[in-house]
């Protein structure tokens, strides 16, 4: 997503500058080419030798070397950048933008600047909460400055509340949803079911499978790098969602609440993806209390499901478009092509648990598509995120 962008990074006099350094390493792992700009408060902090090392550009700080004469262009370096973000950015830095105050190289960039900016604020608690501070924000919005939220814990000055810069991690993907705010599904809605469920057997037991909700996230942090508003009903996994604005996890555990939380997301929804493993039955009666092992012939009795791909091909709006997963053990062309009519989808994913290195757990997958219309498509083994860009692909093409 970021091959090839210009980023132009302001750091201001914070305590956090020294995760700048981090953030300027993941933007250029991600293919980005940046460029710094510092106050010089901003190197009380971190050194500019570390900053030109990550950045692999020369630090900028002065309106020009005074020694030769050389003239840093604001103009230019603000027709040069796709993108100028600024983090960290101090509450005096957000004052001086709002007010028009052009005292550094810095401010003068963000004057210039005919990119997209965006800011990520570091301040203590005190500080972000103060009226100037909250007021600045709304301005800078209102002229669309995009505002990288700040995260709570513990501050500089001990304090425990809301200031923290966010993490470089989150600030990438927040960079990466800006770009994708233009991205192919731009204004689409798309919902995706991930991961297991769970169904309680007594308070401490429980049925449920091996998915790890690998693919599923693979294609929501996909589908939402492509501009899309993504929204993911998903069973108990161990992945973080990527900190991109625009997809949001609505976390279920057992079948029937991922039943319920998919019903209302369906309508208005532009595309579901039904890639989480439902358990296909229930258990009929639930303990209460833990089943002790000596009672005998315990006879565990199961009921079916709501069949959740069924419903959404049954009830879906007519320009949504469904797609969803089959994996198999054995005939699997027939069954992935029947569930395919059966359940009245789209498309179909077919995985074989016999194939090496797809499934469950696994970093990579092999699969097939399978259509309503057309003739299947067989995809060599690969990383899920490509795979996910495979069937991201051929869902936009239905759309």
């Amino acid at each position: 997503m970021l091959k090839g962008k210009h980023i132009l990074l302001g750091v201001t006099g914070s305590i956090a500058a020294y995760k700048s350094a981090v953030l300027v390493r993941n933007l250029v792992k991600q293919g980005a080419e940046v460029r710094v700009v510092m106050t010089e408060m901003a190197k009380q902090f971190i050194t500019p030798l570390t900053m030109a090392t990550l950045s692999k550009n020369p630090i900028l700080v002065d309106f020009y070397n005074p020694e030769n004469g050389d003239w840093n262009s604001h103009v230019s370096l603000g027709l040069w950048a796709d993108l100028y973000l600024i983090a960290p950015c101090s509450a005096n830095t957000m004052g001086k933008m709002v007010s028009g105050v052009a005292d550094n190289l810095l401010l003068t960039s963000y004057l210039s600047a005919k990119c997209k900016v965006a800011v990520a604020p570091a301040m203590d608690l005190d500080m972000y909460r103060h009226p100037s501070t909250q007021r600045n924000m709304e301005i800078l919005k209102g002229w669309g400055v995009e505002i990288i939220e700040p995260g709570s814990g513990e501050l500089a000055s001990g304090l425990e509340g809301k200031g923290r810069m966010a993490e470089p991690d989150d600030i990438v993907c927040q960079v990466e949803a800006i770009f994708a705010k233009e991205g192919p599904l731009k204004g689409k809605k798309v919902l995706i079911t991930a991961g297991p469920t769970r169904e309680p057997i007594d308070p401490v037991r429980y049925i449920t499978n091996h998915s790890s909700g690998k693919m599923a996230y693979a294609l929501a942090r996909e589908a939402a790098l492509r501009g899309a508003d993504v929204t993911v009903v998903s069973g108990p996994v161990n992945i973080k969602a990527a900190g991109y604005p625009n997809l949001k996890v609505v976390d279920v555990t057992t079948a029937g609440e991922m039943f319920e939380a998919t019903k209302r997301n369906v309508p208005g929804a532009d595309a579901v993806i039904l890639c989480a493993a439902v358990a296909d039955f229930t258990v009929a009666h639930f303990e209460d209390k833990k089943i002790k092992r000596e009672k005998s012939n315990y006879n565990l009795e199961l009921t079916p499901t709501n069949d959740i791909a069924a419903w959404v091909g049954e009830n879906r709006d007519k320009k949504t478009v469904a797609v969803g997963f089959a994996l198999e053990t054995n005939d699997e062309v027939q069954n992935a092509q029947g569930k395919l009519q059966k359940k009245k989808l789209d498309m179909i994913v077919l995985n074989s648990m016999r194939d090496t290195g797809a499934g469950f757990g696994y970093d990579t997958n092999k699969v097939t598509l399978f259509f309503r219309e057309g003739e299947p498509v067989a995809l060599p083994l690969k990383s899920k995120e490509d795979v996910a860009a495979d069937i991201i692909d051929n869902m936009e093409k239905l759309m």
